[in-house]
């Protein structure tokens, strides 16, 4: 069992290169990934978004990555010079347009142009710099494993132990359950026999005691219930599991307020209000499992 809130750093720290990745994770229904990098990273971003969707499937996802390099290698300028003549056509037609203004395009001044002069070295060539991001991310990645399943393990605990709760007040209103008939056919039988002055129809009385206790049967959602707690806690076992819970736990709200509609009576009233609201505590805390 798997928490969506997590933390991970990684680092790599070799040859001149000092790299740093963190992964930040909270909830989200589905995977919502943003990456943050510098530009040099651009080419790789889709490696880090595939490295992410196999270590994470669900959550609100931010990777940050960061590096400094001090390595000495030889860099060579890359001159696009067919750029750099678009920029001075250019600036010989607003020349033309405004006569009165000097057309003061230098060397210096495509220099100072973005993309004219590039160097010819980037990350897609740079094996040693792309090898210290796949490691940083693997390492961040890890960490961050660890954390969620650390928290996962406590979030199992506490739902694990709200089952367990749920399971007692639903074996508490189970006890009560045969009750709620007879003692509607007792009441029933008092208030006959005062208004007839004891003069009392036996056969009535049973068929009407029968027709109450068959509105008021709750056998098949406490059945129900007992399935889905079993299923809850096999479940649980598994590494992935926000969604199943999820759709599981208003299983036991339903079979809960069914129970609620039907008992007309006021204890397994009591007992199923607040039932409900452990399923609520429960559903709660399913939204933070992956």
């Amino acid at each position: 069992m798997y928490s969506m809130t997590g933390y991970g750093k990684g680092e790599y720290r070799e040859g001149g290169i000092e790299l740093t990745v963190e992964v930040k994770s909270v909830n989200n229904r589905y995977l919502d990934l943003s990456v943050k990098s510098p530009r040099v990273f651009l080419p790789q971003e889709e490696l880090v978004r595939g490295m992410v969707r196999e270590s994470i499937s669900r959550g609100h996802v931010d990777v940050f990555v960061s590096y400094t390099d001090k390595r000495e290698r030889n860099r060579s300028l890359c001159v696009d010079t067919e750029l750099a003549r678009a920029y001075v056509l250019a600036a010989q037609q607003l020349h033309e347009a405004f006569p009165a203004l000097e057309n003061d395009v230098t060397v210096s001044y495509l220099l100072r142009q973005p993309d004219v002069v590039r160097t010819e070295d980037g990350a897609e060539e740079d094996t040693e710099l792309l090898e210290g991001l796949r490691r940083a991310l693997a390492s961040a990645l890890e960490a961050h494993r660890a954390m969620r399943l650390a928290e996962g393990k406590r979030l199992e605990e506490d739902l694990l132990a709200r089952v367990d709760t749920i399971e007692r007040q639903k074996n508490a209103i189970a006890e009560r359950a045969p009750a709620v008939a007879e003692g509607y056919r007792k009441r029933l039988n008092e208030r006959i026999a005062e208004y007839l002055g004891g003069k009392v129809d036996e056969a009535r009385m049973l068929t009407e005691g029968a027709i109450f206790a068959d509105k008021c049967n709750i056998d098949e959602e406490l059945t129900r219930l007992s399935s889905h707690i079993a299923e809850f806690r096999k479940i649980a076992k598994s590494d992935r599991v926000g969604r199943k819970l999820d759709f599981l736990i208003q299983e036991f709200n339903r079979e809960c307020n069914t129970v609620c509609s039907k008992s007309n009576d006021g204890e397994i009233t009591a007992i199923a209000l607040d039932m409900k609201n452990e399923i609520e505590k429960v559903r709660e805390q399913i939204q933070n499992l992956e």
